[in-house]
């Protein structure tokens, strides 16, 4: 669980992420975490680009914590990255969301 200090944690805009981007997931309705979300970010030095492993039930926001991971890493390093994704339908989507 997030401690009650950190509950914070649980709104997108906690993690600085531009305007932007939070306009586009609050446009989705998308304005804060599930606690086990913010909790995968918050492991050991995964924002600082270590590795996570992480399993959850279909539709349960996989997603959501690999594109803040992503976006985070990719707008303070300006580096690229890949996003490897398992349906062609799903690629679309984030292709069109993303951009």
């Amino acid at each position: 669980n997030v401690p009650e200090d950190q509950a914070d944690k649980l709104l997108l805009a906690s993690w600085g992420l531009p305007k932007a981007v939070l306009e586009k997931y609050h446009s989705l309705g998308v304005v804060q975490m599930f606690e086990w979300q913010a909790e995968c970010l918050m492991l050991g030095q995964v924002l600082e680009g270590k590795n996570l492993v992480y399993s959850a039930p279909t539709s349960a926001g996989k997603t959501l914590v690999a594109e803040l991971l992503i976006l985070k890493r990719v707008l303070e390093t300006r580096k690229k990255a890949l996003f490897i994704l398992p349906f062609v339908s799903v690629a679309k989507e984030k292709k069109c969301y993303l951009q």
